[in-house]
């Protein structure tokens, strides 16, 4: 009963900061509950080699983030082209979501992760087994290229 209660208790604490995490790298609702879904689904198959408490949530990360490139390694070789158009809340507009598409998923991550649940470099280290300093640089660069291509989505529109 203990595994149970503990694989309930990680389902409960980030459930829903995983789905949005997913969500954020796939911009696609339903494809982000699907890798919630399957990662918890890995993770309940390998709970025996989980980490402590500690280290749970960056190895909960990581089985979602191999999950969504994995979506999106699919949907690039065009197994989900005939997917019904997303029903999605949606929580960013569409000039956010154009400029969050031309990101690669992992600079959409990182985005998210420093920006909306305000994860350290360190944190970032652990979960990308990359050294923090690159981490910095490349959140930088992608920061840079998204605030360009607001930037600019703003100019057109109000020249248009």
């Amino acid at each position: 009963m203990e595994r149970e209660e503990a694989f309930s208790r990680a389902v409960e604490a980030y459930g829903q900061e995983l789905l949005r995490y997913c969500h954020h790298i796939l911009c696609d609702y339903q494809e982000a509950q699907d890798a919630v879904q399957t990662a918890f689904l890995k993770a309940w198959e390998r709970w025996d080699r989980a980490p402590a408490r500690e280290g749970l949530r960056p190895w909960l990360y990581r089985v979602c983030y191999t999950g969504c490139m994995d979506i999106l390694r699919r949907r690039k070789r065009g197994q989900n082209a005939f997917r019904e158009p997303p029903r999605e809340p949606d929580y960013m507009g569409p000039e956010m979501r154009q400029a969050l598409g031309v990101l690669t998923a992992q600079e959409r991550g990182l985005v998210f992760q420093r920006v909306m649940e305000g994860w350290s470099y360190r944190e970032l280290e652990e979960l990308y087994h990359v050294p923090a300093a690159t981490l910095r640089k490349r959140y930088e660069r992608a920061r840079d290229k998204l605030a360009g291509l607001l930037t600019w989505e703003e100019e057109t529109n109000e020249a248009g």
